[in-house]
């Protein structure tokens, strides 16, 4: 028996978002395994996947269907809250390009103008864009369907007869499914089918598919669980396990409507009628209106005549012929591609954005290999000096669109986007939809909580899995996530259906940096929606790839902290020096920048604030912008082996030697080390004879290591060089040699840029230290943690970081007048403070620039007459101390009811004119203000407040007293990094904060953040020890506590075992018990992976020379032992310290974990503190 043929028609894929389960390619499978000609693609209201459905349906050789299925408001799109009836239901198909272009204006209308809960079209929509379409009655949510159960049958055929007529004759079917378990739909399915008898309308065969296979079922629940806020165990929620609406085999379908073949043969037939076909990979780029008389070629030519005068002070007849050969080559492959508009409309929105004031960088990626971006200044540096390759941008012998992308001051970015949108209309630019998928961690959790399982539990498995590994391979790879899946039965129930989940779409979003452009409205090319229900940018509905994919112009606008900083910088150095800098005609060879670079002194300085990239910088000793550019493009995982030999060479302490002498050129600025990918393209050119477009495609199979390719480029090197003269041997060496590199070799244009932001921060820094850390701290404002590292640099450059003034602040951070101070500083802005709003900020700083300097309290509460001016918020100007230059903070809190009577006394007067009359008359006076006398605030209290208000403590950190007194005892938290996982460790600090978690036995532990004045720190507080510490765990208490290091997760902790309260009082007394405590004989006082074992005679004989051994001739106390292991600590180095003791009779050995450098220092100090008690 032949076997039937069907096609799917009404199909959900995963960007039928918590609702479809199935992904493309797991569909298009399906449909391969059944034999499938077609197959349909009916989203819920949304096109997201039409395009990657349709190039990977033609790769697969089955025809892909592109529909919808829509929500149809039953009266006006526009009826919404109370008037709006529920929608119903309705499949479109595209038959045709007419009809793909109704389906995206559709889908637009339903988003933009119709969405409520759901994106709505109406009749009056469908009248207008039914041509190409084919129409589906849609499940028992449709309108026919609904006006049956309703028992409006006449109604029902009313309106069949009218969607026919809509559509025309053969373009509107009647759905029938198979659900035999839902009762409606066999009544539904008998009324459709007289229905089609009467109305000569045809039937139609789908399943409604949401998942694959009927395993897929209850994952598909978790879905809409999900989507619907619920747990799989609530009652009366919405689910779709009653039936089967999985990927049906064509012999299922059949059966299933055995009664009604011609249902599933007009399955074939409506295959058969759509036929659409989407040109893909064109170039349809917006056309940039050039001046009479030019052409987009010529106009281009002309800017670029243009930029030699003014980057170079030279004609084109002028100009040395490296020049001109290089415009005319680069300008001939542009005009042959078709792209000068593209390079216009870049350069014209960059060159607007300069022209406003707005900070762009120099380029970025490998656009800056092209002379005639940075002729018309869409780039900042001069390729040809620098070496860099246009072929590496814009390869000749492989079309495809250009990629240049913009950075901007992050702060400025939607001003460029706004620029492109009135410039080419707001209907041709849009932002671009991205998807965020489940990943491992966040399935499992997402699963975990639907099904009723503990946070903890969730929590506890989610992060078995390593970051960025998926489910499938961590089963595999992770021991501890392996054996609970086949012990638990409810952790082995997540994982699976976890694994199921991973990778699908969850939920849209805005792509952080991706516009389109397009000729005709964005309606003609892609569907488009509000980013978010609160969000009206608008987004299109086709993500990244699909817009590329289409030819369509993407460009990304992305915003760079660093420009914001450098761009406020200028702001400040014009304003406090009267100095106006142009960033991109700064000196290259600034002596105290190539200092600050030496010293690595560059926290603030783009790309190079690691401690690991400080402490390379002070071994290279950078001398120019290449040692910069190399660093960039070096300190990345891999070529960061090979920095080392980059310092040796520049120091000329490695002989550099090269296989051919060819290459010596190619290397010589770089020591010999192939760093970047236009040194591996350069080496094909010059001794294989590729043509650099060739040498592109060589660096791409490298790069991207696909075995056959590489082969295929190897053998042609191989070849090039022995048609050069080089022997196949040397060939293959060279090959070997380029090989690695190549895999890892960075993009010399794109190191260059931004080795120029990078330099750009660092001058600024180096000339302009107080403009360039106030600039810095002010675009950090809202990340305490990075503040706290920009005001310890500040301390080590000598500028003092203040707090908030009444009278020197601003909204942000700013630069002190130098005639108010006697030294550089920095002030904490207004905003900075918690509970004081944009609006009383602005009232205060305007009253100021108005009326000058406020004399004191009273003055200042007269003049500023405002609601927002209430308790909160001058409790909180208090706090912070910004009016510490009149008087002490406890006495104006004593005294807070006093300032607010008085300033709504003030503001009642100044509403009736009392003071207006006779303000600033000599010898008429203000109220005068009587405060009641209090004690001043003691510091600490002062520093509580700052943490409280600020968000940190900035005169200083109230630990320093502890830390001064327990200097020898603790470690501080920013030296934990050099810590091994499993050390024992002494930490002290100010509690934060504390959050508290209930673990599987229904006990209490804590996760508490502790902060001293080097840095932060998470510890963790189990239950049994919380039993006993719970007062020590209060926020703002100053604390003294021992743990282990762990290292779980990735994040560093110290897992605790005990735990004081200090008080500055009676330090030496808590520090005495602490010791008295903590210190004791367990081996894991001592070790990070403890060891006691017998020790036997020949140990005793026998001492490794790797080892330092101390024998214990007499018991000693546990204050001894902890004074003997800060001695120990005191000298560290790479010899591991045993202690043998004598244990009930036997000889044992303790190996501390502990690990020395010994010598006669150390001896001498063990000597002369345990000389009687321990045998060195």
């Amino acid at each position: 028996m032949p076997q039937p043929t069907f096609v799917h028609l009404h199909v959900h894929s995963h960007y039928s978002l918590l609702d479809g389960m199935g992904k493309i390619d797991e569909l298009i499978d399906m449909a391969k395994e059944h034999n499938a000609p077609a197959i349909a693609l009916t989203d819920h209201g949304v096109m997201y996947g039409a395009i990657e459905f349709y190039q990977k349906c033609r790769k697969a050789g089955i025809k892909p269907i592109i529909g919808v299925e829509f929500y149809v408001a039953p009266t006006s799109r526009y009826d919404k809250g109370g008037q709006a009836e529920r929608s119903y239901h309705l499949i479109l198909l595209a038959k045709n390009e007419v009809g793909y272009h109704n389906l995206l204006k559709l889908v637009s209308i339903g988003h933009l103008e119709g969405f409520y809960y759901k994106p709505r079209i109406d009749w009056e929509c469908l009248q207008e864009y039914s041509g190409g379409l084919i129409a589906l009655s849609a499940c028992l949510s449709g309108e026919i369907p609904r006006l049956i159960l309703a028992g409006k049958y006449t109604k029902a055929k009313e309106r069949a007869l009218a969607h026919n007529k809509l559509f025309g004759e053969g373009n509107y079917y009647l759905e029938l499914q198979h659900h035999p378990n839902l009762p409606n739909q066999v009544e539904v399915n008998r009324e459709l089918i007289r229905l089609s008898g009467e109305t000569g309308i045809p039937i139609v065969a789908t399943n409604d598919v949401h998942y694959l296979r009927t395993s897929d079922r209850e994952v598909q629940d978790v879905l809409l669980c999900l989507q619907t806020k619920h747990k799989k165990q609530d009652s009366g929620r919405m689910n779709m396990l009653d039936d089967d609406y999985s990927f049906r085999s064509p012999e299922e379908m059949a059966q299933a409507f055995i009664d009604t073949p011609e249902a599933i043969n007009n399955t074939v037939k409506i295959a058969e009628a759509c036929n659409l076909e989407l040109p893909m990979n064109q170039v349809l780029l917006p056309h940039f209106e050039v001046p009479q008389g030019f052409t987009a070629q010529s106009y281009l030519r002309q800017l670029c005549l243009e930029g030699l005068v003014k980057r170079y002070g030279k004609t084109y007849d002028e100009i040395e012929a490296v020049y001109r050969e290089r415009l005319d080559y680069e300008l001939d492959v542009i005009d042959k591609m078709g792209f000068p508009d593209y390079f216009l409309i870049v350069a014209d929105f960059i060159n607007w954005a300069k022209s406003h004031g707005i900070v762009v960088g120099p380029g970025r990626g490998s656009a800056a290999g092209s002379l005639v971006c940075y002729l018309i200044g869409i780039t900042e540096l001069c390729p040809i000096s620098y070496d860099l390759l246009f072929e590496r941008f814009l390869n000749p012998e492989r079309v495809s669109m250009p990629d240049i992308d913009t950075d901007f001051a992050d702060t400025r970015r939607d001003e460029v986007i706004n620029y492109v949108a009135d410039k080419y209309g707001r209907d041709h630019v849009s932002q671009i939809i991205t998807f965020g998928t489940m990943a491992a961690r966040a399935a499992i959790r997402d699963v975990g909580r639907v099904l009723g399982a503990s946070y903890d539990f969730c929590d506890k498995l989610a992060k078995m899995v390593p970051m960025f590994m998926k489910l499938p391979e961590a089963l595999e790879q992770v021991d501890e996530l392996r054996q609970i899946y086949q012990e638990s039965p409810q952790a082995k129930q997540i994982l699976d259906y976890a694994q199921r989940l991973e990778g699908s779409a969850r939920h849209a979003s805005t792509h952080a940096c991706g516009v389109l452009i397009t000729k005709e409205p964005l309606t003609e090319y892609s569907p488009i929606q509000y980013a978010s229900s609160t969000d009206r940018t608008i987004v299109s509905q086709y993500s990244l790839h699909s817009i590329e994919d289409l030819g369509l112009l993407k460009m990304d606008f992305l915003g760079l902290k660093n420009l914001t900083i450098i761009e406020s910088a200028l702001k400040i150095i014009k304003v406090t020096k009267g100095v106006e800098i142009d960033i991109n005609r700064i000196p290259l060879d600034d002596e105290r920048t190539f200092e600050l670079f030496q010293n690595g002194e560059t926290t603030g300085v783009f790309q190079f604030e690691s401690s690991g990239m400080k402490r390379y910088l002070r071994d290279l000793k950078p001398t120019n912008l290449e040692d910069i550019i190399a660093m960039v493009a070096l300190y990345r995982p891999g070529p960061m082996e090979w920095i080392p030999d980059y310092i040796a060479g520049k120091h000329g302490r490695k002989k550099l030697q090269y296989l051919h002498p060819k290459l010596e050129s190619i290397l010589a600025k770089t020591y010999g080390v192939a760093i970047y990918q236009e040194q591996v393209m350069e080496i094909a050119r010059s001794l294989a004879g590729f043509t650099m477009g060739q040498a592109d495609v060589l660096r791409k199979a490298v790069g991207k290591k696909i075995p056959k390719l590489l082969a295929e480029q190897k053998e042609k090197f191989i070849t090039g060089c022995m048609a050069n003269g080089i022997s196949k041997t040397l060939a293959q060496k060279i090959f070997s040699f380029i090989e690695p590199f190549a895999g890892y070799g960075f993009n010399r244009s794109h190191a260059a840029c931004y080795a120029m932001v990078a330099y750009e921060t660092a001058y600024l820094k180096a000339n302009y230290p107080t403009a360039f850390m106030a600039a810095l701290l002010a675009a950090d404002q809202q990340n305490s943690d990075r503040v706290a590292i920009e005001i310890e640099e500040c301390e080590r450059m000598g500028i003092e970081v203040c707090p908030p003034d009444i009278n020197q602040s601003f909204d942000s951070f700013t630069v002190v007048d130098e005639n108010l101070v006697d030294h550089p500083t920095i002030r904490f802005g207004l905003l900075a403070i918690k509970n004081v709003g944009e609006h009383i900020a602005k009232v205060i700083r305007d009253e100021r620039k108005r009326g000058g300097p406020y004399q004191d309290m009273g003055d200042f509460l007269r003049r500023i007459n405002d609601k927002d001016l209430n308790r909160k918020s001058l409790e909180s100007l208090i706090k912070a101390g910004a009016f510490d230059s009149w008087l002490d903070r406890r006495q104006l809190l004593e005294n807070i009811e006093v300032l607010l009577k008085y300033n709504k006394e003030a503001s009642q007067n100044s509403l009736n004119g009392q003071y207006s009359l006779f303000a600033g008359v000599d010898g008429v006076k203000d109220p005068p203000l009587y405060l009641r006398p209090a004690p001043p605030a003691d510091r600490q209290t002062k520093l509580s407040w700052e943490r409280e208000l600020l968000g940190m403590y900035i005169t200083e950190h109230p630990f320093v007293d502890y830390h001064r007194e327990l200097k020898s005892v603790i470690v501080p938290i920013k030296n934990l990094a050099a810590k091994a996982p499993g050390e024992i460790v002494t930490i002290g600090g100010m509690v934060v904060s504390s959050k508290k978690i209930i673990t599987r036995g229904s006990q209490s532990m804590l996760f508490v953040k502790i902060e001293d004045d080097t840095g932060n720190l998470e510890v963790i507080v189990f239950p049994k020890l919380l039993e006993v510490t719970r007062e020590v765990w209060q926020a703002g208490q100053p604390i003294l506590c021992r743990g282990k290091i762990s290292d779980k997760d990735n994040e560093r902790k110290v897992v605790v075992d005990k735990a004081i309260v200090l008080n500055l009082d009676h330090i030496s007394d808590d520090l005495a018990a602490f010791r008295q405590s903590a210190a004791n004989m367990k081996p894991g006082f001592w070790a990070v992976k403890p060891v006691s074992y017998k020790v036997k005679s020949a140990d005793l004989l026998s001492k490794s020379p790797e080892a330092v051994h101390l024998i214990l001739r007499q018991s000693i106390s546990q204050a001894q032992l902890f004074k003997l292991k800060e001695i120990l600590l005191h000298y560290p180095g790479p010899q591991q310290v045993y202690l043998e003791i004598d244990f009930n009779g036997e000889k044992r050995k303790i190996a501390t974990g502990v690990q020395v450098k010994s010598g006669p220092e150390l001896l001498a100090e063990l000597k002369a503190e345990f000389a009687e008690s321990i045998q060195f």
